[in-house]
């Protein structure tokens, strides 16, 4: 997470996380749904629209249709909670699902009267509240990228109230309490999202970089191991060996310096570890992970 720049949306965060597992898949790193759409006499509904939706504040909104078998699948996936519907013609089901790293399956049956179905209204309705929480969550945005700090903690949190499992929200607010140093609130936002969110990375990395600003290593070190094994790299020994192959594939590979810093924070190796966040400040000095590099830096020192 950037404390310059807080982030527009789930999908940003997810691609540049994925810039330092060179040697990991994308896929691995998303979640994937498929499913089958058949009519009231179980027949294959080909053509079927399927709009996928993140409900966790402002995350993906993606469109595929089905098969000839009536069959669908989407890949690339930021893990968290979604409503996917199912429409053809005028009919459709709407049903909510959770994604993790791995393959869902999620079938439906379009027939008058079936559960779940939602109307052409409601579903004008559902699409203009997504916007309006979309627009609210740009605008916090902007004033935290204009340095407007305490009136987009006030946005983030009036969109709380209406999405109250608004992870991103969440740990903005944690970002711009830690760059602001009140790092008792940042704490409390960070845990926030996690709780909401339990497999948040972003949100350990965050809560990693206030622990490490206030010398509670140990916390630190608990966090930062957390961040990256959520973020794909596995744990401990793993996550550290493919930081490592990575800076050594391309050593301008930004992300990939701040991650093995992160990792060997992680063993307690604080002077192996300054090096890897300075060249990353170097290749990125106004990068995701900027803040959180220079205040790992300045708590070794």
């Amino acid at each position: 997470m950037t404390g310059a720049t807080i982030r527009r949306s789930l999908v940003i965060c997810a691609v540049a996380i994925g810039l330092a597992f060179v040697a990991v898949p994308a896929s691995a790193q998303t979640g994937q749904v498929k499913g089958k759409v058949v009519d009231k006499e179980n027949k294959p509904v080909e053509g079927a629209a399927i709009s996928i939706e993140n409900q966790d504040g402002a995350g993906q909104k993606l469109t595929t249709k089905t098969n000839k078998k009536g069959e669908y699948i989407q890949i690339g996936l930021t893990p968290g909670k979604y409503r996917i519907t199912a429409t053809k013609g005028d009919l459709s089901q709407t049903q909510n699902i959770q994604i993790h790293l791995d393959m869902a399956e999620l079938n439906f049956t379009l027939a008058p009267g079936g559960g779940g179905q939602m109307s052409k209204e409601d579903q004008q309705k559902a699409t203009a509240r997504l916007a309006a929480v979309r627009a609210k969550f740009d605008e916090a945005v902007a004033l935290s990228n204009s340095g407007k700090d305490d009136e987009a903690i006030a946005k983030f949190q009036e969109i709380t109230v209406d999405v109250p499992k608004c992870a991103e929200c969440f740990a903005n607010i944690g970002t711009i309490y830690a760059r602001k140093k009140d790092y008792e609130n940042s704490e409390k936002a960070y845990k926030q999202a996690i709780e909401v969110k339990p497999d948040f990375a972003e949100a350990y990395n965050g809560l990693a970089t206030v622990y490490n600003a206030q010398k509670k290593f140990d916390q630190a070190a608990e966090a930062g191991a957390q961040a990256a094994k959520l973020a794909g790299g596995g744990s401990g020994a793993e996550a550290k060996a493919k930081f490592e192959e990575a800076v050594k594939l391309d050593p301008n590979l930004a992300d990939a310096h701040y991650w093995l810093g992160m990792s060997l924070v992680n063993e307690g190796k604080l002077p192996e570890a300054k090096p890897h966040f300075e060249e990353y400040l170097k290749l990125a000095p106004t990068g995701q992970y900027a803040e959180q590099a220079k205040g790992v830096i300045a708590a070794i020192k």
